[in-house]
């Protein structure tokens, strides 16, 4: 474990079993004025119909499409192929990797979402390109983002938010993502230490930093599970700290989604909670500057 200089309020990745903590930080740390975010307190995440145009939902696919056939980038370690398969799963750092993906998450219907929810300028803390292909996409378990943040990366506080934009259409039948509304109150300590370039395996499937399956029932007996589904271009905001996941997906329509990360800039990165180094710059960026 890393020696830290700041109080870890929310300790993870111990040796044995630990008690859940109740969220310290607010929800909501600015003002709300879109009414499509009116629940995001309680809920700790909201549905956005329609924030993209089909236009803009096209320009950002061929995007994708661009990405996927450069051979030179296909090597590159900004890009995550699925196990057990030759299919990419993740491309990251997409927003410098793409102008038209640049332009488009700095616009304030974007980050403005973020601002108002934390209450402060924001950057860009991660941004990727999920890519869960039909019939033999893989999903993601159960876990909380804010949990390896802060561990892996360093994060002090659940003050960043995520938003998912459909590149395509989200089925409640092809992997599309499932979320615990309430649950982002509540931080669950996962076990066991974190090993020396975790990040290489956990980006493929996450092993270390997800909780017990007894801390997954006990929540989603709590609070239950809400699904997000929708036409290409509608989005999901949700709060860092819920806890969320996603089946595989063994149908033949493929789901890909845009994931940006927006992190306050009064709850920039310090040295890991709970890791031996912090990740790559291009899983947790450390260029603090606001975005325009």
């Amino acid at each position: 474990m890393s020696s830290h200089a700041l109080i870890d309020r929310y300790p993870t990745r111990t040796a044995g079993p630990a008690p859940h903590l109740e969220r310290i930080d607010p929800t909501v740390w600015g003002e709300i004025g879109t009414p499509a975010l009116s629940n995001f307190e309680s809920d700790g995440f909201a549905i956005l119909d329609d924030l993209l145009e089909r236009e803009e939902v096209a320009d950002v696919a061929a995007e994708l499409g661009r990405m996927t056939r450069d051979p030179e980038l296909m090597l590159d370690e900004r890009v995550v192929i699925e196990k057990g398969s030759n299919r990419v799963r993740s491309i990251f750092e997409v927003h410098k990797l793409s102008a038209v993906i640049s332009n488009l998450v700095r616009e304030s219907r974007i980050a403005g979402l973020a601002r108002q929810v934390l209450g402060s300028e924001v950057y860009i803390h991660q941004s990727r390109i999920n890519y869960m292909p039909g019939l033999r996409g893989a999903g993601f378990y159960w876990h909380s983002d804010f949990e390896t943040w802060h561990a892996e990366d360093g994060m002090p506080a659940p003050r960043a938010v995520s938003l998912s934009i459909a590149l395509t259409d989200n089925y409640p039948f092809n992997g599309s993502l499932m979320v615990m509304p309430g649950s982002h109150r509540t931080f669950v300590p996962c076990q066991g230490e974190t090993p020396d370039a975790n990040y290489r395996n956990s980006l493929r499937e996450q092993e270390i930093g997800v909780p017990s399956e007894a801390d997954i029932t006990e929540l989603a007996n709590k609070h239950g599970i809400a699904q997000f589904t929708g036409r290409a271009g509608s989005a999901l905001l949700f709060d860092s700290n819920i806890m969320h996941g996603s089946s595989n997906n063994i149908t033949p329509f493929p789901r890909s989604n845009l994931f940006i990360v927006f992190n306050s800039v009064e709850n920039t990165l310090t040295a890991p909670f709970a890791a031996p180094a912090p990740r790559p710059t291009h899983i947790g960026n450390r260029d603090f500057r606001p975005i325009a």
